[in-house]
């Protein structure tokens, strides 16, 4: 079954174009079955290229996906059309009395502040307590994920001396959970950020279980059982040519950056670089999807009951 999504939403055509299999809303009405509802909770300046990601690998399983965008109430973004905004998203204020059976929650640019002084910091950590009650599972993605650990273990995150940028080995540390369902026994994963969640503080709380882990980047991928929530710090979501434009932004405002660690191929940014990690990514989120369909309840209202 297909992601449903408005058909005039940019990622219709975007992921119609590369084969992906996409529905209206009018063609899903048709079908006698329940959709999976996921909430995609965009805090990333690129809201487009963001929904065009995550749009495209929770819809390649065989499930019909509602995908519902979400933004913050009182936050507004410099970087998307306000017309976008005001067509596709809905305030958490205005779904926060809904049910949802998966919660993305992505990343934000913001890594430098503490989290107290994010702008909007209270009104998230309503959201992270609100999943408790009206999300089934979710997915905390690098600062979104480094916020929800922090909110419920009190994990902190850890400035960096340089950024981890590029492409890193991380170990199949768990081969039996249902999250790493058919994946090698190591894998590639992009990273970008500034700072760190360390292994020992997860480690000093039983409920954590790391899933994925990199002796260069650290741990990737925990599973928090009691919250029903997985926390990624490194973007396997990332299209192809991601870190090359953040790499080509920071060397045009003539940034201190480093050439993304085995990312280019023979380290020339002139070469076109090579998705290695895609195959990984339709797992993970097919695996965190296909866990969702075997134990949400039929009824979407008896989440949380």
């Amino acid at each position: 079954m297909p992601i449903k999504i408005p058909s005039d939403l940019p990622a219709f055509d975007v992921l119609t174009r590369e084969g992906v299999m996409v529905m209206s809303e009018d063609q899903a009405a048709r079908q006698d079955i329940r959709p999976l509802r996921i909430g995609l909770l965009n805090l990333m300046p690129k809201k487009i290229q963001t929904e065009n990601q995550f749009a495209r690998l929770i819809g390649a399983t065989p499930l019909q996906i509602e995908l519902t965008l979400i933004r913050m109430s009182e936050h507004r973004t410099k970087t998307t059309a306000a017309d976008h905004m005001e067509s596709f998203y809905r305030t958490f204020q205005e779904v926060k009395h809904e049910k949802f059976d998966g919660l993305i929650i992505t990343g934000a640019p913001i890594e430098h502040l503490p989290f107290e002084d994010v702008t909007y910091w209270d009104e998230l950590t309503q959201v992270f307590e609100w999943t408790q009650t009206h999300v089934l599972s979710t997915f905390g993605v690098c600062w979104g994920g480094m916020a929800m650990i922090n909110h419920f273990h009190g994990v902190r995150k850890h400035d960096l001396e340089h950024k981890a940028f590029g492409c890193f080995r991380h170990r199949n540390l768990m081969p039996a959970s249902p999250y790493l369902r058919g994946f090698s026994d190591d894998c590639v994963v992009p990273v970008s950020r500034w700072t760190e969640i360390r292994q020992d503080e997860i480690d000093a709380i039983p409920d954590l279980v790391t899933l994925l882990g990199s002796d260069e980047v650290g741990p990737c991928l925990v599973e928090d059982p009691k919250h029903r929530a997985l926390y990624i710090f490194n973007h396997f979501e990332y299209d192809s040519d991601t870190l090359k434009q953040e790499y080509d932004r920071d060397v045009a405002a003539q940034a201190e950056i480093v050439l993304p660690v085995n990312y280019y191929p023979d380290n020339d940014p002139a070469r076109v670089p090579q998705n290695r990690w895609r195959s990984h990514a339709h797992l993970l989120y097919g695996n965190w999807i296909n866990q969702i369909y075997q134990t949400t309840p039929y009824e979407i209202e008896d989440i949380g009951t």
